[in-house]
């Protein structure tokens, strides 16, 4: 019996020691799972392939004729191939979506010119400002109701205004008196128009190049840009557009950071900018504007 005894403490104690010796060397070797505890940058790399969510919203990013286009694009495409993933599988999907997205990990990035804002900084991480904007406003041709600004809006209780989802003009509409009865939504550009012209709405905003743009494919002349807006003076305005990842992606997002710095320096995020539609001399960031101050809401 004492014989048996100790034949199986001796088993039971080399059992013990394989185990503590497997979980060992996986420690060794940095077995965390699936990924073998590569970073979000290494899978990216290895695959060569990243996920990108937009918005179809020219000039920034869009779909036409099956492939993806805009300034916001090409400088994620630039700068991804920089890092040497050379592919990117995009998806589109509502701007209200983007950032949900990210944080569902359906996308390892979003870029559509998406403006930098405190509050959108609590739910993604941001890359350094790629370029810079304002606002428009399109109206009923003729502009019958003599829209000039937010405050022209907020000062007539009967004008109806439509935005799209989770864009900020929301809340700039807000800041300079437009009350929430007077704000309606819709999911993307083209049905913001289709609003106006049928009357549903009196005008609708947007960032300037997102509906000038847009206003000249609809080739429409029911509608009209406001070529004398003015621009409301409230923290946001000028807006910065900048690519957002995964809260979790900072070291991706450091590494990005590095690239599109270079690309800027040499004069290439400039071109792709004016290869858009955009100037060097409305439209480039200046060097002072971080994404840190501009989440700190110092700009």
């Amino acid at each position: 019996m004492k014989k048996f005894l100790l034949t199986f403490v001796t088993v039971l104690g080399l059992i013990v020691l394989a185990a503590c010796g497997g979980t060992e060397d996986a420690a060794s070797n940095g077995d965390s799972g699936e990924d073998g505890g590569k970073s979000k940058l290494e899978q990216l790399q290895e695959k060569g392939t990243v996920k990108i969510g937009f918005a179809n919203e020219p000039p920034y990013a869009y779909e036409q004729d099956g492939e993806l286009k805009g300034a916001a694009v090409d400088i994620a495409a630039a700068v991804f191939n920089e890092l040497g993933i050379e592919e990117m599988d995009s998806q589109l999907a509502d701007f209200s979506q983007l950032i949900p997205g990210l944080q569902a990990q359906q996308f390892d990035v979003v870029t559509a010119g998406m403006a930098i804002n405190p509050d959108r900084c609590e739910n993604a991480l941001f890359g350094e400002p790629e370029m810079q904007y304002g606002e428009g406003l399109v109206v009923e041709a003729g502009n019958p109701l003599d829209l000039q600004s937010y405050k022209d809006i907020a000062d007539n209780p009967k004008v109806k205004v439509v935005v799209m989802e989770g864009a900020t003009e929301i809340e700039f509409l807000k800041s300079e008196g437009v009350s929430e009865d007077q704000i309606t939504t819709a999911p993307d550009i083209p049905a913001t128009f289709s609003a106006v012209q049928s009357g549903r709405a009196d005008a609708t905003t947007g960032t300037e190049m997102t509906v000038k743009m847009a206003l000249e494919s609809a080739n429409t002349d029911a509608l009209e840009f406001v070529e004398t807006f003015e621009q409301p003076d409230i923290e946001g305005v000028p807006s910065y557009g900048a690519a957002a990842f995964n809260l979790e992606d900072q070291e991706l997002v450091d590494a990005y950071n590095e690239k599109l710095a270079e690309l800027k320096e040499n004069g290439t995020v400039t071109e792709l900018l004016e290869k858009n539609g955009y100037s060097a001399q409305m439209n480039v960031v200046p060097a002072e504007v971080t994404t840190e101050a501009v989440c700190n809401g110092e700009f």
